[in-house]
């Protein structure tokens, strides 16, 4: 099952194919941010509970995230020009069925089918190019597609607050279809299909326990605020998530091909790469879920005002992955890494001191402070993740540190979402009635009018200021989640030099082939 590119790609082929790729990619962020700003509209036509709003952004982030490891080894296996073109394909028919979805519930099946898509789409299209580009070019490509993940991220939020406002919320997936067909179409004429000749399939086996473990652990984290941590429901979840994930390391340890290879944790580079790609989770991700509904659904912004906001946080990835990509010809990953991170901390502890209901001016500066920082490593990591493996399971490598950093943004907002709510409930106090874990939950989603009608003994101005203290206090947790990670990424990512790097991955390679000959 070998397809062996048989000649060298021209330069043009290689800028279409990378054009490709970043055209998926910038489309990318767009389905989640987009969505963030829509939350409250699409509450007021959908309707549905808060845990099916909670859905609307974790379904796509689940599905995204647990299925990045199936897609890069099924890229691998199968070709990553095929698994790129049907991503792409199927991102763009679930994006086009989201703006028809008539009830809440079709729209987090779509957006769990549009994840699907996505996570196909990623993983081909970065592995395509793992084997067009090598060295300091690969590295280039990968700053360039991190760079236009914050295109995505930096437009997305006044692009959806001007479509919505112009047209409704349900023209926001049009430019995701538009990037998603320019992908298609580039892909198409351009990309030259590639394959690992030593692939062995899919691991369904791995593949089905971690996806199920990572849905049911989302679905429980979700469930607690409402109905408490001590639901036999809830109870039931996690246990049975801790189950499949005993079962997904099991089987990882006894297959043939694994899915995801265990042995690659012995090396604390490639354990300092996994680390650092879920930094971006808590340091930056929700906020780009969480700060839209604040300002929207709490501080009675408008969708325009709030994307306007949001532009500051989003802004320098447009730029500083590039230039994060020069910065190693004079300073290591780690140092450039663990700076931005140290950076980005800086920024979330700024913005902890600013009330709900602050003026929009001010929190200028904490928010360019936080994106300025999370963009530093932003266009390191993708580039980071393949060069500690052998080129020919760059779409495992890929698969896996796209795994953590999109599953852990998954699990990062469902569990700060349920922190947020027991911080809220905190604040508001046991006299608000017994309605107050819903209002908490309701507040979590941006829905101030039900909240209060729930707690009619607290006034809408106790419940923003209960709301905006416990966002301070999430924030300081946040930041001490990102000094932390940042003092782990300087030690592991530092302890080796690029040329110890090399070698890493030549033991690497070594190690696969043992490893295949006593299992065959």
């Amino acid at each position: 099952m070998t397809s062996p590119q048989t000649k060298v790609a021209s330069p043009t082929e290689k800028f279409f194919v990378l054009v490709a790729v970043c055209c998926a990619a910038a489309a990318m962020p767009l389905t989640f941010t987009g969505p963030a700003v829509a939350l409250p509209a699409i509450s007021r036509t959908l309707g549905g509970s808060p845990i099916a709003l909670n859905w609307v952004t974790n379904a796509f982030m689940l599905t995204f995230g647990s299925c990045l490891m199936a897609s890069g080894a099924l890229a691998d296996s199968f070709g990553r020009r095929r698994i790129f073109l049907t991503g792409v394909g199927c991102f763009a028919l679930f994006s086009a069925g989201l703006a028809l979805a008539s009830n809440i519930v079709w729209f987090d099946i779509l957006r769990a089918l549009q994840g699907l898509g996505a996570a196909a789409a990623f993983s081909g299209g970065m592995a395509s190019l793992a084997q067009e580009f090598d060295g300091t070019a690969r590295m280039r490509a990968f700053s360039i597609v991190g760079s236009s993940f914050g295109v995505g991220l930096a437009f997305g939020p006044i692009a959806s607050g001007l479509m919505i406002d112009a047209f409704g919320w349900p023209s926001i997936f049009i430019l995701v279809v538009a990037l998603a067909l320019l992908a298609l179409g580039l892909g198409a004429c351009f990309l030259r299909e590639s394959r690992d000749p030593d692939a062995a399939g899919l691991d369904w086996p791995g593949a089905l326990s971690f996806t199920s473990a990572l849905t049911l652990f989302t679905y429980g984290v979700l469930r607690a605020p409402e109905t408490g941590w001590s639901d036999p429901l809830v109870i039931a979840l996690l246990v049975g998530a801790a189950l499949l994930f005993l079962a997904f390391g099991i089987i990882e340890r006894v297959v043939k091909r694994p899915m995801l290879d265990l042995s690659l944790f012995r090396y604390p580079r490639f354990v300092g790469v996994q680390l650092l790609a879920a930094a971006p989770a808590y340091a930056f991700v929700v906020l780009l879920i969480l700060l839209p509904v604040r300002f929207v659904g709490i501080e009675g912004m408008s969708e325009i005002a709030a994307g306007r906001m949001m532009v500051a946080l989003s802004a320098p990835l447009l730029i500083l992955p590039i230039v994060a990509g020069l910065l190693t010809r004079w300073f290591s990953p780690a140092t450039i890494c663990g700076t931005g991170l140290i950076i980005s901390a800086t920024g979330l502890f700024w913005l902890s001191h600013f009330a709900a209901g602050s003026a929009p001016s001010a929190l200028i500066g904490s928010l360019l402070t936080i994106g300025v920082g999370i963009s530093l490593p932003w266009g390191l990591m993708d580039g980071l993740a393949v060069s500690v493996v052998p080129k020919e399971r760059a779409g495992m490598a890929t698969g896996i540190f796209s795994t953590t950093r999109v599953a852990g943004e998954g699990v990062a907002l469902a569990i700060v979402s349920a922190i947020l709510s027991a911080f809220i409930q905190t604040n508001l106090g046991t006299s608000s009635g017994e309605h107050t874990a819903m209002a908490a939950q309701q507040l979590v989603t941006g829905n101030l009018t039900a909240a209060a009608s729930n707690v009619p003994a607290i006034g809408h101005d106790a419940l923003i200021q209960g709301y905006g203290n416990a966002f301070s206090a999430l924030l300081w947790l946040l930041t001490a989640i990102t000094v932390l990670t940042a003092i782990v990424v300087f030690s592991f990512l530092g302890r080796t030099s690029p040329t110890v790097a090399a070698e890493d991955a030549e033991q690497l390679q070594e190690d696969e082939d043992a490893l295949c000959v006593s299992k065959a």
